[in-house]
């Protein structure tokens, strides 16, 4: 048996969602939330296999949703199901640990078919989001180290940064880990070619990547 949560805002998507899945016999609904605080304490109460989550809620963003949950150690597979397929929503969502990635627009068969691949241990990105995503990858693998590479997350994090304050410093300010943090920055790092802090900010202030 498969144990999904349901995160959405909308309560109507929430019930036809349950509606849907308790028509197989392998799919059981075991809770729903309609803001991403109210999905952390859902996962720690009822440990969930799958988390079929939106990205845009209240408080906190499904983003956040699976960065806290990467922070501290839950286990639940994520699919991303949500009305936003843009490439930044996407990269941030499977750098962030989303196991697979759905539109709204996708049927009944797609949502079920995508449950039990990920609770299975496979991934599934609809095929347009795929396309997106290699399409951001295929830029990023070409060099450009412009500041259309950068996320939203990762600007403010490197905004943060070029002001001096520490990775603990900024987790508290975002409301996230000081080691997702340091994960960000990593990445960013990697991103601008450089080594350290000063650098990045440099580089930052150079080509115009943030406003101070």
């Amino acid at each position: 048996m498969i144990h999904i949560l349901l995160v959405d805002d909308h309560r109507i998507v929430r019930e036809g969602l349950a509606s849907m899945l308790s028509t197989q016999a392998d799919l059981r609904v075991v809770g729903d939330a309609a803001t991403g605080r109210e999905a952390l304490a859902s996962l720690q109460r009822l440990q969930p296999d799958i988390v079929l989550l939106d990205l845009e809620m209240p408080d906190l963003d499904g983003v956040a949703v699976l960065e806290q949950m990467q922070a501290t150690g839950f286990t639940a597979r994520v699919i991303v199901l949500t009305a936003y397929g843009t490439e930044e929503r996407i990269l941030d969502a499977v750098r962030a640990g989303a196991r697979g990635y759905l539109l709204k627009s996708a049927g009944m068969d797609e949502v079920i078919r995508a449950v039990r691949v990920v609770a299975a241990g496979g991934s599934l990105l609809e095929p347009s989001v795929t396309a997106r995503l290699l399409g951001s990858m295929e830029r990023l693998l070409k060099g450009s180290q412009s500041a259309e590479v950068l996320t939203e997350r990762e600007r403010e994090i490197l905004t943060l940064i070029a002001r001096g304050l520490s990775n603990k410093a900024i987790g508290e300010q975002l409301h996230l880990a000081e080691r997702t943090i340091k994960f960000h920055a990593t990445v960013i790092f990697r991103k601008l070619g450089v080594a350290n802090r000063a650098e990045a900010t440099a580089r930052a202030l150079r080509d115009h990547l943030i406003q101070l």
